[in-house]
């Protein structure tokens, strides 16, 4: 497990969504992006993770692909990024950094409605 205060995680997720190429980047609609600690049994529920399974992101809310002309006055689609589960799960910085910015994309990849067997098909 490699160590690393709060602020300096939130910082790599900043860096990450600072990569996110155009036009994707320009394209994010009604999305906050969060950082907590552990995921609860909740959030493993909607993940669909089994009993000691490993999130490191989560989305919820409304993909892009599904909005329809109803789609208005609404709150804003969370992507969460699990510190604890990718601190525990990388044995450096540099290690650390490639999990954000691999959580960030896939879970931003369902904002945009990309499904878990496409960005397998994908690579991610």
């Amino acid at each position: 497990m490699f160590e690393m205060t709060r602020e300096q995680f939130e910082e790599l997720v900043a860096e990450a969504l600072d990569e996110i190429p155009e036009p994707f980047a320009s394209h994010l609609e009604n999305v906050q992006v969060v950082v907590e600690e552990e995921p609860t049994d909740d959030d493993l529920d909607r993940a669909d993770v089994a009993a000691g399974g490993t999130l490191f992101g989560l989305y919820q809310g409304v993909p892009q692909t599904e909005r329809g002309a109803g789609y208005t006055f609404v709150l804003p689609d969370k992507i969460t990024v699990y510190r604890g589960p990718i601190l525990r799960g990388c044995s450096d910085e540099d290690d650390v950094y490639d999990e954000v910015a691999t959580t960030v994309v896939h879970e931003i990849a369902h904002h945009f409605g990309i499904s878990d067997d496409r960005l397998d098909e994908l690579g991610w």
